[in-house]
C-alpha cells in the first residue's frame, strides 16, 4: 500500500515539477536564443526541439527510476524515499538546465570569433 502511495506521489510532484520547469525554460529561453542567434525562426525550432527532448529524457527517467524502487514499508520510508526521489529529479534539471546554457554560449561565441 505505501509504495503506491509513494508512487503515485513522486509521480505527481516529479511530473509537475518537470513540465512547469520545461515551460518556463521554454517561454525565457526564446529572448535567451534570440540574443545568441540573431535567427528568430531558428530559434523557435531549437527552442521546441530542446523542449521535446527535455521532456522526454525526464519524463523517461522518472519512469525508469520506478523500477529500481525499494519496498517501502512506513510512512516515514515513504516520505524518505519519495524526497531522495524528487530531489534526484530535480538536481537532474538544473544539471540539464546549465549545460543547455553553458553548450549554446560556447556555439555562440565560437561562432562570433570566426
Amino acid at each position: 500500500m505505501f509504495n503506491i502511495i509513494s508512487y503515485l506521489l513522486f509521480l505527481s510532484i516529479s511530473s509537475y515539477i518537470t513540465i512547469d520547469v520545461g515551460r518556463r525554460c521554454y517561454n525565457a529561453g526564446k529572448f535567451y536564443l534570440e540574443y545568441i542567434i540573431h535567427d528568430t525562426d531558428l530559434c523557435l525550432t531549437i527552442n521546441r526541439i530542446l523542449l521535446g527532448c527535455y521532456y522526454l529524457l525526464n519524463l523517461g527517467y522518472i519512469a525508469i527510476s520506478l523500477t529500481s524502487w525499494d519496498k517501502v514499508n512506513s510512512m516515514e520510508e515513504l516520505l524518505t524515499v519519495t524526497a531522495i526521489r524528487v530531489g534526484n529529479i530535480a538536481l537532474i534539471l538544473c544539471v540539464l538546465h546549465y549545460i543547455n546554457i553553458f553548450t549554446l554560449y560556447f556555439l555562440r561565441k565560437n561562432l562570433t570569433i570566426k
